[in-house]
């Protein structure tokens, strides 16, 4: 029995990208989109992470590659939730199609 391959790990973050693209278009609820847009930095940083594994680059730019990403990803979702909680006191609603006018 062979053991996970390069192509395992980039089915796995093509699912989680689809999972993410899917979700950050039919959901209405705006934490729900949030996270769906992180499942897509998810579903790349595992891309990144499995290329500089497999393809055995000396210099790990894959592992720094996908460092940053996570770092952007926290910082995004930092500011996403700040703009949404000032939204949230004005609106009183999570819905998305009440925030037409941003």
């Amino acid at each position: 029995m062979e053991g996970l391959t390069l192509y395992h790990y980039l089915f796995l973050g093509l699912i989680l990208f689809v999972i993410g693209i899917s979700g950050s278009i039919l959901c209405k609820n705006v934490i729900k989109v949030l996270i769906s847009i992180e499942f897509m930095l998810c579903g790349i940083n595992i891309n990144f992470i499995a290329f500089a594994s497999y393809c055995g680059s000396p210099a790990y730019d894959g592992l720094i590659f996908g460092l940053f990403y996570t770092g952007i990803g926290a910082v995004e979702l930092a500011v996403a939730l700040y703009i949404f909680y000032l939204m949230y006191k004005k609106k009183l609603s999570d819905n998305i199609e009440h925030y037409g006018d941003l």
